[in-house]
């Protein structure tokens, strides 16, 4: 009897929530303003101090940005980010992790704090 092996999406191995979409979307838009950071700051310095003006001020510059962005943006590169994600998902899931643990660990002195205060308080006040 010989078992297959499932074949796995190595790119989207899990159905993803809501908030992972998000996290996964905000690499890839990350990724392509990194592509084109050159042409977005071109037309940042072109529209310092302009508001209405630069739509037509800054054209050849907004186009250049516009133009780059589209040419970044494809599936292919959020393919990329996708896998970006899942490498990166144990990281941050124990990064959340051992940050729950410090705020539970200051929680709980917190809280021996204030009772010892009341102990104090209580111990102070006469009978």
């Amino acid at each position: 009897m010989s078992t297959t092996n499932p074949k796995y999406n190595l790119r989207n191995p899990l159905p993803l929530s809501a908030a992972q979409e998000a996290e996964v979307k905000q690499l890839y838009y990350k990724r392509v303003r990194s592509h084109c950071a050159p042409e977005i700051k071109a037309f940042a310095e072109c529209a310092v101090n302009r508001t209405v003006t630069a739509t037509w001020v800054c054209r050849t510059q907004r186009l250049a940005m516009n133009s780059c962005m589209v040419a970044h943006a494809k599936p292919e590169e959020e393919d990329r980010a996708r896998e970006e994600w899942f490498a990166t998902h144990a990281e941050r899931r124990k990064a959340k992790e051992e940050e729950a643990a410090r705020v539970e660990k200051r929680r709980e002195e917190v809280i021996t704090m204030m009772r010892e205060a009341e102990r104090r308080k209580a111990a102070q006040e006469p009978s």
